[in-house]
């Protein structure tokens, strides 16, 4: 079992995560991960419907939901309805919601120097490498 790679990813899984969980709540913000992912997909798509946010990040839909709704009551995103589909939210970045994403950043900086310190840099690039070619979709939004 110890040779097998999807072991072993969800080992490493298992130990980023829990680093991760432990670095945001050592950080102060009262923020997670997947406020973060949300405001880096904000930050890199632009505006973006929750359904879009959902699939392009991986959270659950009804997680979106929650989830924006804590960072709009900190004043990190807003809501608008989409004009072309009544039913729709649209989210968007506010300033400071990517003056967090940035202070997030240095935590997610140094827990990804935490994890992959043993690697090389080239050996970190080639693991990125590797693990993109793993994904088959990375996400974004949808235009749907």
């Amino acid at each position: 079992m110890k040779d097998r790679p999807t072991w072993l990813i969800s080992r490493a899984f298992a130990r980023s995560s829990g680093l991760l969980a432990a670095a945001f709540e050592s950080s102060g913000s009262g923020l997670r991960s997947y406020h973060y992912r949300i405001l880096a997909a904000l930050d890199e798509w632009g505006p973006a419907s929750q359904a879009d946010l959902g699939r392009g990040t991986g959270i659950d839909r009804s997680d979106v939901t929650a989830a924006v709704s804590e960072l709009e009551s900190r004043g990190f995103v807003a809501r608008s309805a989409d004009p072309e589909h009544g039913r729709r939210n649209i989210v968007s970045l506010l300033p400071a919601g990517a003056e967090q994403l940035l202070a997030l950043d240095d935590v997610i900086d140094a827990v990804q120097e935490q994890v992959l310190r043993p690697l090389s840099p080239a050996q970190r690039r080639q693991l990125v490498a590797l693990l993109l070619k793993l994904l088959p979709d990375q996400g974004g939004p949808t235009n749907g």
